[in-house]
């Protein structure tokens, strides 16, 4: 690669940028992108603080913080097990869910904005690529 061609993550990067703005305009007001990934990691059936932690890759200390803001908001909400009161369960409420809902019609219509930008076969083709590298981590 020559140094006059572009890295592989400013593309990457503004595409990311694409989304962010997007959301901040046109998303759930008072929640930033980060609390948007928070909210979509968790599952109908609830789950644990560390598995959260884990699978939006944060600490337990730094997710614990993102759980309690959108408790507080109204997105999120905390139960401990009852197998185990140490345990705490975070649940989305209908509040969250409806985020999490408006958040992927959102994503949608950017997905279909490309996709006309560029062709669905091509765009379909870039997707699939992604989702395949994204899998191999």
């Amino acid at each position: 690669m020559t140094s006059d061609e572009l890295h592989v993550l400013i593309p990457l990067g503004n595409l990311m940028s694409q989304s962010r703005s997007l959301v901040l305009a046109e998303g759930e007001p008072g929640l930033r992108p980060s609390h948007h990934r928070v909210i979509g990691h968790v599952p109908p059936e609830g789950i644990t603080v560390t598995d959260l932690a884990e699978r939006v890759g944060m600490t337990k200390q730094g997710i614990g913080q993102f759980v309690t803001q959108l408790t507080e908001s109204g997105h999120l909400a905390v139960d401990r097990d009852p197998d185990d009161l140490r345990i705490r369960i975070v649940r989305r409420t209908a509040e969250g869910d409806a985020a999490a809902h408006r958040l992927a019609d959102l994503l949608e219509g950017l997905e279909a904005d490309w996709a006309n930008r560029v062709g669905t076969h091509r765009y379909n083709e870039f997707r699939a690529i992604l989702d395949e590298l994204a899998e191999l981590g």
